[in-house]
């Protein structure tokens, strides 16, 4: 089902406007999100051309609107929703759409199952996502050649004319598998000709996904004890050899699974614990996970729910 994420207003800094919000974006970003330098380093030159663009409107001279459609390629939990959402507020804030919304579908919710559905739904999400921002995860799988009787073909059709007709009011982001987007294109020229922008999401180092847990950690107002973030950093590393893992989301899913440990362990002693007791999470919280007692090879219970979730769904949040 077709989700929509929004820049609350009240998260937005209403106390800044044009280009010091951009800034103010910019540097949230910087802050916020761990690595991605090479798209940080785009989102900052995409920002510096339509800021100046704005003041050559207001200089009176030439400006037209820039392709502003995207794609974003990489693996699951490389950030990549949590972009568009800071895409979303920068070009609200510069005028360029009039909701900080982005709604995020997959072929699902723009392919009909038979002749004469896939229309209505494909411009039923188009309605929803005008004057913001549409993300397509794995837009790839929009066309199926394999199959003769696929309707992916008619909302691809749809799309691009949207796209080139409606450019002034919606925003399209393809994102996925950098391979299959290429592969996409090559297949589709009439959606690649209307992308302008590609960036592409490299993977998470291990020093940088510790450092993400640290941030989800500061976040949430817990913390590791020397031992356990020794620990964690063991599991990042025995994690990453296994199968399924999708970066920012996998170490969301590491935490939670803490955190539910640290409560089994707290709650005989619930009527005597200090605030300290309730931040910290210790070795045994993270030594427990069954990556640290399984050698055979299996996925930990920990990433048990990435394969529905991980490479399908994006969801806000930091690194997903």
């Amino acid at each position: 089902m077709a989700q929509t994420l929004e820049t609350l207003p009240e998260k937005l800094d209403e106390d800044l406007e044009g280009h010091d919000a951009v800034e103010g974006v910019l540097s949230q970003l910087d802050r916020e999100m761990v690595g991605l330098g090479p798209v940080k380093e785009r989102i900052r030159e995409m920002a510096a051309l339509l800021v100046i663009d704005q003041l050559r409107r207001d200089a009176g001279l030439q400006a037209g609107r820039p392709s502003l459609h995207m794609t974003f390629t990489g693996n699951p939990g490389t950030g990549k929703t949590t972009i568009a959402l800071k895409m979303a507020e920068i070009l609200y804030k510069l005028g360029y759409i009039t909701k900080p919304k982005v709604v995020s579908v997959t072929r699902d919710d723009l392919v009909g199952q038979y002749v004469g559905h896939t229309a209505p739904k494909t411009r039923d999400v188009l309605k929803r996502a005008k004057g913001g921002v549409l993300f397509i995860d794995e837009a790839y799988y929009l066309y199926r050649p394999e199959n003769e009787r696929d309707y992916g073909q008619e909302a691809i059709e749809i799309l691009l004319q949207v796209m080139e007709t409606e450019r002034e009011d919606l925003v399209v982001v393809l994102a996925g598998y950098k391979d299959r987007m290429e592969t996409f294109f090559r297949s589709n020229p009439g959606m690649g000709s209307r992308v302008a922008h590609h960036l592409h999401f490299p993977d998470f180092t291990p020093e940088e996904l510790l450092q993400i847990a640290d941030l989800m950690m500061e976040q949430q107002q817990y913390k590791f004890e020397p031992e356990a973030r020794d620990a964690f950093e063991e599991y990042i590393n025995r994690r990453l050899e296994r199968p399924r893992f999708a970066y920012g989301r996998s170490i969301r899913n590491a935490i939670d699974r803490a955190r539910m440990r640290q409560a089994g362990r707290l709650y005989e002693h619930r009527d005597n614990l200090s605030k300290e007791d309730l931040m910290t999470i210790k070795a045994e919280d993270i030594l427990a996970s069954s990556l640290f007692g399984d050698e055979d090879g299996e996925s930990p219970e920990d990433e048990k729910k990435t394969d529905s979730d991980g490479a399908k769904k994006q969801a806000p949040g930091n690194q997903s």
